[in-house]
């Protein structure tokens, strides 16, 4: 897929991951669509005035089916389409298992999960009609390995690897494409302020030795929306945390 001018929905897109995914298809001429749950701020949107394409901002909950139809018809109201959707929108709340509430694992899975159903959904009508488009999923290395303190993280990213292959095998005939990025150790606002003991242990399992950015998570997202014969993958990102 030539990717200027086409149309990206990014959810989660006001920082971190999100928004450098936002950035990097915004530098190759695509119009964006920014997401958050509150209102995009004037700064964020500042920083994309440079750039070809058309931004606009679009707020709303992912994990609320209305808000995801609603967001998907205002998009498709100011730019036509709904070319490219990154189901980036998710949160954590980690504890324990026994100290785990039915809330925070319920919580979790509402918003990284069923947002990312509701989402998917809500664009794959136009998509289908149109029979083209991409929908990129972002999953996490602990959906494929686990992780102490996040069993209600990692059954969702987990369940979005599922979630996206069985999508993808419904809706390849049509030209869409579903596929999954997972993202090991990213620097982020979150890890900066973690313990330098818990940074240290975490590079001691990475090959690579360093954290990842959220610059290199962006361009697996381009070559994933760019790939026309590419479906139902998971593509790690993890500087070989997760090789077998």
């Amino acid at each position: 897929m030539e990717l200027q001018n086409k149309n990206v929905f990014i959810t989660g897109s006001a920082r971190g991951i999100g928004l450098a995914v936002a950035h990097k298809f915004a530098s190759v001429g695509a119009n964006i669509v920014l997401n958050g749950l509150r209102e995009i701020s004037d700064q964020v949107l500042a920083e994309f005035a440079g750039y070809p394409g058309k931004v606009v901002a679009i707020s709303g909950d992912v994990s609320q089916s209305e808000d995801a139809k609603r967001m998907t018809e205002e998009a498709i109201a100011a730019l036509g389409s709904v070319d490219v959707l990154v189901n980036n929108a998710g949160i954590t709340r980690d504890k324990l298992m026994l100290k785990m509430t039915e809330e925070d694992f319920e919580q979790v899975l509402k918003v990284n999960l069923t947002g990312t159903f509701n989402m998917t959904q809500s664009v794959l009508k136009p998509m289908t009609k149109a029979r083209q488009g991409a929908i990129i999923n972002l999953s996490s290395v602990v959906g494929l390995t686990g992780n102490i303190g996040q069993a209600n993280y990692s059954a969702s990213k987990a369940g979005l690897i599922g979630f996206s292959k069985s999508v993808a095998r419904e809706v390849a005939a049509r030209n869409i494409r579903v596929n999954c990025i997972a993202p090991g150790f990213i620097e982020s606002d979150m890890t900066d302020v973690l313990p330098e003991k818990i940074k240290e242990a975490s590079l001691a399992q990475i090959p690579m030795k360093r954290f990842g950015s959220p610059e290199e998570v962006a361009d697996v997202a381009i070559f994933l929306a760019s790939q026309e014969y590419l479906t139902g993958q998971v593509i790690t990102i993890d500087g070989g945390f997760t090789m077998q």
